[in-house]
């Protein structure tokens, strides 16, 4: 189960930086983590519980948390999003959100050229074409 969860923090962690090793996540990735397992849920925890706790798991001067540090975030994170579970069932019930997940793709440009080609090739929708 715990390797699953890791490797979501890994794919994550190497969303959007190819020089990324996958051993250390940002703040950008872990927000996005978080939005995209729905950990974030905008009524219990919203996006700024979300940049607190990554504030207060990593390092004085560190940009980034590593598996260990996300783990206690998720831990930190836990109460809040399952407020009527114990802390041990409340962290299984998100580490089940997360693990096992990937980074969503925001296609918006995928989706509109998708639109445009098919204008083109329906010829039903052209006038006067009979």
């Amino acid at each position: 189960e715990m390797a699953s969860l890791e490797e979501s923090f890994r794919k994550f962690a190497i969303y959007g930086d190819t020089k990324a090793t996958g051993q250390e996540m940002n703040g950008k990735n872990w927000a996005k983590l978080c939005k995209d397992c729905k950990v974030t849920d905008g009524k219990s925890v919203t996006s700024t519980d979300v940049d607190i706790v990554f504030s207060k798991v990593k390092g004085k001067t560190a940009r980034v948390i590593n598996y260990e540090e996300f783990k206690k975030a998720l831990e930190e994170l836990a109460p809040k999003r399952f407020k009527d579970k114990s802390k041990e069932e409340a962290y299984e019930a998100i580490c089940q959100l997360v693990a096992g997940k990937e980074p969503i793709n925001v296609g918006v440009t995928k989706a509109k050229t998708v639109g445009a080609v098919e204008r083109l090739t329906d010829t039903s929708k052209y006038t006067g074409s009979h």
